[in-house]
């Protein structure tokens, strides 16, 4: 009995064969032979992976027909040969080292693959001495040739990803830990491998995204949503599976079970609206962003062609993965609505209508969804939940001079008088007072000398400044060119040699100017590049956050959250510490995955806590879409009430993983790295830094009147009487 009926999921392209199935399913079996993979060609030790029976029935030649239906038949034979060697690496990996909890075996056995992945005609890899190196090389060899170093090094990066996020899986296994939905997201991209068969599509296509975009968010997001959806698709298909046979954890049905308490049915129907949603938001992407993105860096007919041609092998891509999964003897697919597969049947113009029913099903939820979110509607204060705060909280000596430094400074740089576009200044004095960020700094920067501490006040009065200045003179015109031109200017007033800079013309220049200033001129050069990139990470996000505005959309949760940690500024605030670590701590940990998962936990507990705090200000007060409490609303189609538990839940969960990752995953790191004392010690620093960081910022909002109905109401009347909204 399958454990749930299939959902009735969102394929809006329809699935195409490739012509030259046949020829790929004769080759691959050959192929898979000469490498050792099956029966009697197997090496001496290797235990039963499978056999010949097993491998025609999973049908990866059917795989790839589907998600590559325009390649030629020699193509459609390579992709084929390098899903075979992915689906055995899985299933070996299972076999050999998930089963036996051998951690220390896999890390040698996955230490060795990426020398069989040499890029540039020096390297030259060791003899294979098992299936999956000699499968990697012989498929490195007939693929890394024929396309550009760019292409190499991110298929390369991708392929490694895929393979070292295996021990992901393994501790989780051995710990027999579930994990929550924000770090399974993340690290399924890696795991489940669909980064490196977007590069696959590139290659099968001829289609290489250039490399001054590869990396830009437009493409990284059809890239992660192409993702999300392939591993969420494949997640439900192999729950019956992976739970039943394989004793895994890491599957998102199982995850959402978990955190949402629910059965399985409602699990795997909210996962598979999640795979909506992402979908979605891959057409968002192509709509909205990517045309832009293609003028502003002047791409040549020849690169809008490639990537044209990249995002329509995505699509493929997605809908021949839904077929074959519908149809693969690996996966549990009965009872599945086969409404939408269209095999052999009509393609090209005027035959989307065998896709009507999903699509109108789909958008049906989709206004559904969008109705629950109206602008600027009364909702009052929010109840605040039990927060989860194990981390006491030390105050700066400093706090009073920083309070009184930062209101002079505001005064100085402009904020309290008139701006262009706007009848009323920003902010006033009264109204900065009440925000006291001198409360946060202090308890952020416990340690931090009384100069320092004043800078810390005051970047975090310009973050917001600029985070309230910049929706106020452009949200309302719905001005993205002049956001744009805004935005543009921002690094003028941050040289990496402190060097001159223009006039000002509006407070957030003047501001910026005289931090970067007083900030950047005693770091290293490295320091001051790495502070101006996290500046630029939140800056830069606002017009996200504007262009979501213009379509009056409420984000993707999975799109909410990553951004979030821009808009917030964590990253500005978070690299004063990191700096302050520069030649004690090697960049080789900050680069990591474990190092990253916990500075994201971290930035999520922030992040949210400011989402509940905010509800009001930013639902009733400012029409804002962007709002994780609003975010669950929509997406699980809940009240407030239930909203801010599960949120508050997710904060309580990132919690429990920041505090996971630095008792387990990071002393292996250091005993990976050979890390010296003075770097453990910086290291266990940071990691204090950064529980200060979190309770320091839940103190603030507790604390800070910028969130209190009363403050609300006065800051607003102006626009209210002009609105004669309330």
């Amino acid at each position: 009995m399958q454990p749930f009926t299939l959902p009735d999921f969102y394929v809006p392209h329809p699935a195409r064969i490739n012509p030259h199935l046949e020829g790929a399913r004769v080759h691959t079996r050959q192929w898979a032979r000469d490498m050792g993979m099956v029966d009697d060609t197997r090496d001496p030790g290797t235990p039963e992976i499978w056999d010949e029976a097993e491998l025609e029935a999973m049908d990866y030649a059917l795989l790839c027909a589907y998600t590559h239906p325009d390649c030629d038949g020699p193509m459609l034979d390579l992709v084929t040969d390098w899903y075979v060697w992915v689906f055995y690496f899985d299933d070996h990996f299972l076999e050999v080292y998930k089963k036996t909890g051998d951690l220390e075996g896999a890390k040698a056995y996955l230490g060795r693959l990426g020398a069989f992945m040499p890029l540039g005609p020096s390297g030259t890899p060791p003899e294979p001495v098992n299936a999956v190196e000699r499968g990697l090389i012989d498929l490195w060899e007939r693929t890394v040739p024929a396309r550009t170093p760019g292409w190499a090094e991110r298929f390369r990066r991708y392929t490694v990803d895929l393979l070292d996020s295996s021990i992901w899986e393994l501790h989780n296994i051995n710990d027999g830990r579930v994990p929550n939905p924000i770090e399974y997201v993340s690290m399924r991209r890696k795991v489940g491998g669909a980064p490196w068969s977007a590069g696959l599509v590139e290659h099968a296509a001829n289609a290489e995204v250039p490399d001054r975009v590869a990396e830009s968010r437009p493409l990284r997001v059809l890239r992660d949503t192409f993702s999300d959806g392939v591993h969420l698709r494949n997640d439900i298909f192999s729950y019956q599976r992976e739970t039943e046979r394989e004793g895994e954890v890491n599957n998102c049905v199982l995850v959402v079970e978990r955190f949402l308490n629910t059965d399985t049915q409602q699990a795997a129907d909210t996962v598979n609206e999640l795979i909506t949603s992402r979908l979605r938001q891959f057409e968002n992407t192509v709509f909205t962003e990517l045309p832009p993105l293609l003028e502003e860096h002047a791409l040549t007919p020849p690169e809008r062609a490639a990537v044209a041609a990249y995002v329509k092998g995505l699509q493929d891509w997605q809908s021949g993965g839904h077929e074959w999964h519908m149809r693969s003897s690996r996966y549990m697919n009965g009872g599945g609505d086969r409404s939408a597969i269209t095999l052999g049947g009509p393609t090209g113009l005027g035959t989307a209508a065998a896709h009507l029913p999903t699509v109108l099903r789909a958008a049906r939820r989709n206004v559904v969804a969008s109705n629950m979110n109206v602008p600027f509607r009364r909702v009052g204060p929010t109840r605040l939940p039990d927060f989860t705060m194990p981390y006491p909280v030390r105050v700066n000596p400093h706090r009073e001079r920083a309070r009184q430094a930062c209101i002079r400074w505001c005064d100085e740089m402009g904020m309290f008088g008139p701006v262009a576009r706007m009848p009323e200044p920003v902010w006033d004095e009264r109204g900065l007072a009440g925000y006291a960020f001198e409360i946060c700094s202090a308890s952020i920067d416990p340690d931090a000398t009384a100069e320092e501490l004043d800078l810390s006040a005051q970047w975090l009065a310009w973050g917001t400044y600029g985070d309230d200045y910049f929706p106020a003179i452009f949200f309302r015109d719905r001005d993205m060119a002049g956001a744009k031109v805004f935005n543009a200017r921002l690094p003028l007033f941050m040289p990496l040699d402190c060097g001159p800079t223009p006039p000002p013309l509006n407070p957030v220049e003047a501001g910026l100017a005289d931090l970067w200033r007083r900030t950047a001129g005693p770091m290293p050069d490295k320091g001051r590049a790495l502070f101006r990139t996290a500046v630029e990470k939140m800056t830069t996000s606002w017009l996200w956050e504007l262009n979501n505005h213009i379509q009056q959309r409420v984000p993707d949760p999975v799109d909410y959250i990553e951004m979030r940690r821009r808009t917030f500024g964590s990253d500005l605030t978070m690299s004063l510490t990191r700096i302050g670590h520069l030649g004690e701590i090697p960049d080789a940990v900050y680069d990591s995955d474990t190092m990253l998962a916990i500075e994201n936990a971290a930035m999520d507990y922030a992040c949210l806590t400011n989402d509940v705090f905010s509800y009001q200000k930013e639902i009733e007060f400012e029409g804002e879409t962007h709002n994780g409490v609003l975010a669950v609303e929509r997406f699980l189609s809940c009240g407030r009430t239930e909203a801010v538990a599960i949120v508050n839940d997710l904060m309580t969960a990132r919690l429990r993983e920041f505090e996971h990752l630095s008792a387990t995953a990071l002393p292996l790191l250091c005993d990976d790295l050979d890390l010296d004392d003075r770097a453990r010690a910086a290291l266990d620093d940071h990691v204090e830094e950064l529980r200060d960081w979190m309770a320091g910022i839940l103190k603030w909002h507790r604390e800070t009147a910028r969130y209190l109905e009363e403050e609300l109401i006065r800051a607003n009347t102006p626009r209210l009487s002009l609105s004669s909204r309330r």
